[in-house]
């Protein structure tokens, strides 16, 4: 299966950020939208960076003080790891796990699609192990 498949039952909508903007207008809208990480965009929407609740909180421990007034640039992610919709979704576990992260925008030429999280994999995953044990229990009492 494919990261359209994701995109098609979760949505495509991606909330981003300029890096000009400060971790606190990234926590507020963190804490608005109940996600775990922000898309960070230049002026003209190109993704270069991404900011995570992990990130925020690397910040926190470095200065408690006066990290949430720093610009998001100063504490993002740079050098994205992103996906495509016809991407793999067994590719995509692959590589949020060996690389420890949790969130892969979905980039495409236009542009961004969609985001997804290691909590939409799993859920799939899950739904895609029930449906297969359901199949062959069908099988089995035929």
């Amino acid at each position: 299966m494919l990261v359209d498949t994701i995109l098609q039952t979760k949505g495509v909508i991606v909330h981003t950020l300029p890096e000009t903007d400060t971790l606190a207008d990234a926590v507020g809208l963190l804490n608005t939208h109940n996600i775990g990480a922000v898309v960070i965009t230049d002026a003209g929407g190109a993704i270069i960076g991404i900011l995570s609740e992990r990130d925020i909180i690397r910040r926190l421990g470095k200065d408690p003080a006066g990290a949430l007034a720093l610009p998001i640039g100063k504490a993002m992610t740079r050098g994205v790891v992103t996906c495509r919709r016809d991407t793999n979704i067994a590719e995509v576990m692959e590589r949020m796990t060996s690389l420890r992260i949790r969130h892969m925008p979905v980039a495409e030429t236009g542009g961004l699609v969609g985001i997804v999280s290691i909590g939409d994999v799993v859920k799939y995953k899950i739904q895609e192990a029930e449906h297969e044990a359901e199949v062959l229990r069908e099988y089995i009492a035929s």
